[in-house]
C-alpha cells in the first residue's frame, strides 16, 4: 500500500507540474510580449546604424504593431460586452417567462372565481349547479324568489321561450328600419357592358381610381359564377378599393370586415351568444346578411386581408353553405333556441343567406399570410391585380341604383345568348384529357360549371370568349400545378405551351402561357 501511495503521489506531482509549466509558460509568454524595457534595449542596440529609410520603416513597424495590439484589445472588449448582453437577455427572458407564468396563474385564479360567481348566480335562480349553460329568460319577469317573480324563469309555449328580454338589439333595429322602408327606383335599362363602362368612369371621375376595363369585366363575370371572389396581388394595386368603390357606385356601402390573425372560428365573423350577459354579440357582417333579406340591393361584404388567418377556419361553414345546389337550404345556425323577442327574419334560430350577397376577399402573398387552400380556390373566382392603374380621362359619372333582380336577369340573358361555343368546349375537353395524361391533374365538374357561367357574362361585358376561357384556365386550372414537382415536369410544361398554341391559336391564350412560362422559370 505504501508503494502504491508513493507511486500515485509521484504520478500526480508530475501531472500537476505539467499544468504548472503550462500556466507558467503562458505567464512568461505574456510577460515576454509586454516586456517594453527589452524592446527599448533592442531598439537602442540596432538603431545606431539606421539610415533615414531605416528610421522611417522602424517607426512604421512600431505603429503597425501597436495598432494590432489595440485592435486585439478592442475585439476582446467587444466580445466581453457581447457576452454580457447575451447573458443579460437570457436573464431578462427568464424573468419574462416567470412573469408570464404568474399571469397565467392569475388568469386561472380569476377564471375559477368567475365560475364560482356563476354557480352562485345559478343557485340564486333556483337552478341546479351546472345549469349555467341553459338559456335564461328572466329579466322583466324577475328572479325566482324576488317580488314579481314566478316559479321558473322560463315559460315555453310551442317551443318558443316567452320573455321580455332582447338578445339581438342590432338586428331588431334592422326590423324597425325596414318596417317603413321604401325601396329606390332601380335602373332596369342598363346592360352589362354599360355597367362596366359606367363603373370605370365613376371610379375615375369620383374616386380617382383607375382600373383597366378587363379587370372590371373579370369582376362582374366573377359575380355571375360564384358568391366568393378573391382579389389577389401585390400591395397598392387597388384590391380593397375595388369593392369599396363599387359599393359607392351602387349607393350601398360595402361592409368591411378586417380579418385578424387571431380568427379561428365563425364567431369572429358572425358573432356569438354571451351566456353571462344573455346578449348576442352581433357583427356588422351578420347585420348586413340579415338586412339583405329585406332589400333587392346588390350587397357586398369585404373580407380584407382574408388570408392573414386561415380562411378554412373562420369561413368553413359559409363555404359549405354556398356549395349547396338548392338555395333554399342556405341557412346559418345562429342560436339553438327561439325567444319570443327574436328578430322577424330569424327562423327557428336560423338565418337565411340571401342570394343578393357577395363575399369579396383580398389576399396578399407574403411571409405574414397563410396560403389559400385548393378547397377555397375551387369555390372562388380569383382575380389577379398585379399592376397599379394607369391614370386616364373619363366622363363624369354619378352613382346608379342597380337592383339584384335586374343584375341576375342580365346574367341569365348572357348565359343563354353567349354560351361557350361547341368548338371551344371540344378543345377544353381535349385539353382536360391531355393534362390528365401528362400531369395527372383534372379540371373537375365544379370548375367547368363555373367556366360555363363566367365566360358568357365576360363576353356580355364586352370581352372575348377565348380571353375568358384563358383566364379561368390560368387562375383555376394551371394554378394547381404549383403543388406538383415542377422541377421534374419542365418538359411537360413546354409541351403544354406548344399544345395550347396549336389547339387555340398562337397569341390567343396569353394569360395561361405567361403563367406556365413563369412556372418554368421559378422551378
Amino acid at each position: 500500500m505504501n508503494e502504491f501511495l508513493k507511486w500515485f503521489f509521484a504520478f500526480i506531482s508530475e501531472m500537476l507540474k505539467g499544468f504548472g509549466m503550462i500556466f507558467s509558460g503562458i505567464g512568461k509568454g505574456f510577460a515576454q510580449i509586454f516586456n517594453i524595457k527589452n524592446y527599448i534595449e533592442i531598439f537602442k542596440s540596432y538603431s545606431t546604424n539606421f539610415g533615414v529609410l531605416g528610421w522611417v520603416l522602424a517607426i512604421l513597424a512600431i505603429i503597425v504593431v501597436v495598432a494590432i495590439y489595440v485592435l486585439i484589445a478592442f475585439i476582446i472588449v467587444l466580445l466581453i460586452r457581447k457576452y454580457i448582453r447575451f447573458r443579460h437577455s437570457i436573464v431578462s427572458n427568464e424573468d419574462l417567462l416567470e412573469e408570464i407564468s404568474d399571469l397565467q396563474r392569475q388568469v386561472l385564479k380569476m377564471t375559477k372565481e368567475k365560475d364560482e360567481i356563476m354557480a352562485m348566480k345559478v343557485a340564486q335562480m333556483g337552478l341546479p349547479v351546472g345549469a349555467a349553460g341553459l338559456s335564461y329568460a328572466g329579466g322583466a319577469a324577475g328572479l325566482p324568489g324576488e317580488e314579481g317573480g314566478e316559479e321558473a324563469a322560463q315559460v315555453v309555449e310551442d317551443g318558443v321561450i316567452q320573455t321580455a328580454d332582447r338578445r339581438f338589439s342590432r338586428l331588431l333595429e334592422v326590423d324597425s328600419f325596414y318596417r317603413d322602408y321604401t325601396p329606390p327606383e332601380y335602373d332596369n335599362s342598363i346592360t352589362l357592358e354599360q355597367l362596366c363602362e359606367m363603373y370605370r368612369s365613376f371610379a375615375c371621375s369620383k374616386m380617382h381610381l383607375y382600373y383597366d376595363i378587363k379587370t372590371i369585366r373579370l369582376f362582374i363575370a366573377g359575380m355571375a359564377s360564384t358568391k366568393l371572389i378573391i382579389l389577389q396581388g401585390i400591395s397598392g394595386t387597388g384590391k380593397t378599393s375595388l369593392p369599396y368603390s363599387f359599393g359607392k357606385f351602387l349607393q350601398h356601402d360595402t361592409t368591411i370586415a378586417s380579418v385578424q390573425p387571431s380568427w379561428r372560428d365563425r364567431t369572429e365573423l358572425f358573432g356569438y351568444f354571451n351566456e353571462f350577459t344573455k346578449n348576442f354579440n352581433e357583427t356588422e357582417v351578420l347585420k348586413r346578411i340579415y338586412s339583405s333579406n329585406y332589400n333587392n340591393d346588390v350587397n357586398l361584404i369585404l373580407l380584407d386581408e382574408m388570408n392573414i388567418a386561415r380562411v378554412e377556419y373562420y369561413f368553413a361553414e359559409m363555404l359549405s353553405i354556398l356549395e349547396m345546389p338548392n338555395a333554399d337550404e342556405w341557412e346559418l345556425d345562429i342560436v339553438p333556441n327561439v325567444w319570443s323577442t327574436d328578430p322577424i327574419k330569424l327562423d327557428r334560430g336560423k338565418l337565411v343567406i340571401p342570394q343578393n350577397v357577395w363575399y369579396i376577399g383580398t389576399a396578399n402573398n407574403d411571409d405574414s399570410t397563410y396560403a389559400i387552400s385548393d378547397k377555397v380556390y375551387d369555390r372562388a373566382q380569383p382575380i389577379n391585380l398585379d399592376a397599379k392603374g394607369i391614370a386616364f380621362e373619363a366622363p363624369d359619372q354619378g352613382p346608379i341604383n342597380l337592383g339584384y333582380d335586374h343584375l341576375q336577369q342580365l346574367f341569365d340573358t348572357a348565359f343563354e345568348t353567349y354560351p361557350i361555343s361547341q368548338e371551344n368546349l371540344r378543345k377544353i375537353q381535349q385539353l382536360d384529357l391531355w393534362v390528365i395524361e401528362k400531369l395527372r391533374v383534372a379540371f373537375g365538374n365544379r370548375i367547368l360549371k363555373q367556366m360555363g357561367l363566367f365566360v358568357p357574362v365576360y363576353v356580355a361585358c364586352g370581352g372575348d370568349e377565348l380571353d375568358g376561357i384563358d383566364y379561368v384556365l390560368a387562375t383555376k386550372i394551371f394554378r394547381k400545378f404549383e403543388s406538383l414537382n415542377l422541377a421534374m415536369l419542365r418538359d411537360e410544361l413546354r409541351e403544354l405551351v406548344v399544345y395550347m398554341n396549336k389547339s387555340f391559336g398562337k397569341n390567343k391564350m396569353n394569360e395561361s402561357i405567361a403563367y406556365l412560362e413563369r412556372l418554368q422559370k421559378l422551378f
